[in-house]
C-alpha cells in the first residue's frame, strides 16, 4: 500500500498565506468588494488560480443565511416543455449568482421520496413549482414559492404565480384549425389543470362555431403513449377527422404515429397542432404547428418573482398572466 496521503482541498487560509494577505482580505476579494488595493486583489486571484481553490458554498451559506440556490420541481423529465422554462429561469438567476436544482415529481414519488423535502434538505432559498404537486407536499415548505403554469395550487398556498392563459391557447388552436377550413376537429386531452383549461378553450371555440366538440383521453395522462392511445380511440369513433388538436407536443407525436399507422398522412389527410412549442415541435422530422405559451418568459418571470420575494418577503402575492400565440409550421393544411 502506498504511503502517500490523500490530497486535501486548499482552504481560504492557504490562499491568504500564498498571497501574503489576511483571510478577511481574501473574503473581500471573493465578494468582489470595492476598496481593495489592485495589487493585493491580483495577488489573491493569482493564489486562487495557482492553488485551484474553490470557495465553500456551505461556508458562504452559513455566513449569509443564503445558499443562492433555487429548487425547480417539474412533472416529468420525458416531456421537453420544461426546457424553455429552465432556460428562462437561468437567464435571470445565473447573472444573480444563483444555481438551480431540478427534481422530477413523477420519479421522486415513484421512488417513495418527497422532492420538496429533498430541496429543503439542501437549504434552497426558494421553490419554483412547475408540476401538479399535492398541496400538502408544499404547505409547510417555509421558503418563498412561485407557481409556474396553470397548477391550481395558488388557491391553497401563499405563492406568487406566473402562467400562460391556457384557456385562450386552447381556443386559439381550435380557431386556427377552423380558419384553415377544418370542421371535424378532434381534441386529445388528459388529466391535470393545464389540459383542463386547454380543453375548455377548445370546447368554447367549437361551440361558438356551431361544431361538435370531439374530445378523447380525458381520463389518461399526457405523454406520447397517451397521445397514441387517444388517437386510436378517436379514430375508432371518427374514422377520418379533418384535424387533431393535441393537449401538448408529446401527445401530438403519439397522435402522428397512430395516424400514420392508419394510413392517414399529415397534413395531406389530417392536420395536426400541438401545444407548448417545445423543442420537439421544431424538429425537422415533425415540423409541428403548436401553441406557444412562452415558457421561456414564464421561467424568466418566475426567477424575477423569486428575487423580488427574497428582497421583500412580506409583499402581497403577485400574479402574472401571459398571452399565448400560435406558431405555424407545416403540419396544418388549408382545406
Amino acid at each position: 500500500m502506498s504511503g502517500s496521503s490523500k490530497p486535501t482541498r486548499p482552504t481560504i487560509y492557504d490562499v491568504a498565506r500564498q498571497a501574503g494577505v489576511s483571510k478577511s482580505l481574501v473574503s473581500l476579494v471573493l465578494r468582489n468588494a470595492p476598496h481593495v488595493a489592485e495589487a493585493k486583489r491580483e495577488a489573491v486571484k493569482a493564489a486562487i488560480a495557482e492553488l485551484g481553490y474553490r470557495p465553500s458554498r456551505a461556508a458562504s451559506a452559513l455566513a449569509s443565511q443564503r445558499t443562492n440556490s433555487v429548487g425547480l420541481l417539474i412533472d416529468d423529465f420525458r416531456n421537453p416543455w420544461f426546457v424553455e422554462l429552465l432556460s428562462g429561469l437561468r437567464s435571470v438567476l445565473d447573472p444573480a449568482g444563483f444555481t438551480v436544482a431540478v427534481a422530477d415529481l413523477r420519479l421522486e414519488t415513484a421512488s417513495g421520496r418527497n422532492p420538496v423535502d429533498g430541496f429543503l434538505a439542501q437549504h434552497v432559498d426558494a421553490l419554483v413549482i412547475a408540476a401538479e404537486a399535492p398541496v400538502d407536499m408544499l404547505r409547510n415548505a417555509r421558503v418563498p414559492l412561485v407557481v409556474a403554469g396553470s397548477r391550481g395550487l395558488s388557491a391553497h398556498l401563499e405563492a406568487d404565480v406566473v402562467t400562460s392563459d391556457d384557456g385562450a391557447g386552447g381556443r386559439m388552436a381550435a380557431e386556427h384549425l377552423l380558419a384553415a377550413g377544418h370542421r371535424s376537429i378532434v381534441h386529445l386531452s388528459g388529466t391535470g389543470e393545464p389540459a383542463a383549461h386547454r380543453r375548455r378553450g377548445y370546447r368554447d371555440a367549437m361551440s361558438d362555431a356551431g361544431r361538435e366538440p370531439l374530445v378523447f383521453g380525458t381520463d389518461g395522462g399526457t405523454d406520447e403513449a397517451d397521445g397514441f392511445r387517444g388517437m386510436q380511440q378517436a379514430l375508432a369513433a371518427v374514422p377520418e377527422p379533418d384535424a387533431v388538436f393535441a393537449a401538448n407536443d408529446l401527445m401530438a407525436a403519439g397522435a402522428l404515429a397512430a395516424l400514420r399507422d392508419s394510413g392517414l398522412s399529415v397534413p395531406e389527410r389530417v392536420s395536426l397542432i400541438g401545444y407548448d412549442n417545445s423543442p420537439l415541435a421544431a424538429y425537422e422530422y415533425l415540423r409541428l404547428s403548436s401553441v406557444d405559451p412562452h415558457n421561456r418568459e414564464i421561467g424568466a418571470e418566475s426567477a424575477r418573482m423569486v428575487l423580488s420575494r427574497l428582497e421583500s418577503p412580506d409583499a402581497p402575492p403577485r400574479r402574472t398572466l401571459l398571452g399565448p400565440t400560435v406558431v405555424e409550421r407545416s403540419s396544418v393544411a388549408v382545406r
